[in-house]
């Protein structure tokens, strides 16, 4: 297979998954399920993978994840498209930028380095988790680096078995 031939395929997956299942994933991320659970209630078959990048995507747009330190960040330019109909039918696709505010207490998450660092220690500290927040840490892409997430019920469960281990 040619590299053009794998970018098609990898193109159209993605529109594929994001078509038959893109905002019904977003819509149980913002209800706080976790990627296992949005899972179980998909009909179309999307591998948990998938679902974790779609959910990630969806929290650094929201900005329950940050890249940054959001103390030194106080806004962030979300970037979206519409769909807008002319009279004629015509339909096309405008690009909306918007600003989100930051607001709340973040927490920062160092899940990836762990886990690469000494993941037998890490699958111990996963252990000493409560089912679910075990669920969402596992089904995040956490990358290599700290991260800063907004502090919730659900963080600070997470935090707190966090500075026990």
């Amino acid at each position: 297979m040619t590299s053009s031939d794998e970018w098609f395929q990898k193109a159209l997956s993605r529109f594929t998954i994001e078509f038959a299942a893109g905002d019904a994933i977003r819509a149980l991320a913002d209800k706080g399920c976790t990627v296992e659970e949005i899972h179980e209630r998909l009909a179309f078959p999307i591998a948990r993978e998938k679902i974790g990048e779609l959910v990630w995507a969806r929290y650094l747009d929201q900005g329950t994840i940050c890249l940054q330190d959001p103390g030194r960040q106080e806004e962030k330019v979300v970037t979206s498209y519409e769909k807008v109909q002319d009279a004629y039918g015509k339909v096309s696709f405008r690009q909306v930028r918007r600003s989100i505010r930051l607001s709340g207490e973040y927490v920062a998450c160092d899940f990836g380095k762990r886990l690469y660092q000494n993941r037998e220690d890490f699958g111990k500290w996963l252990e000493g988790l409560e089912a679910k927040d075990r669920e969402y840490v596992k089904g995040l892409p956490w990358p290599l680096e700290t991260v800063w997430h907004k502090k919730d019920a659900r963080m600070e469960r997470i935090m707190q078995s966090n500075n026990r281990a």
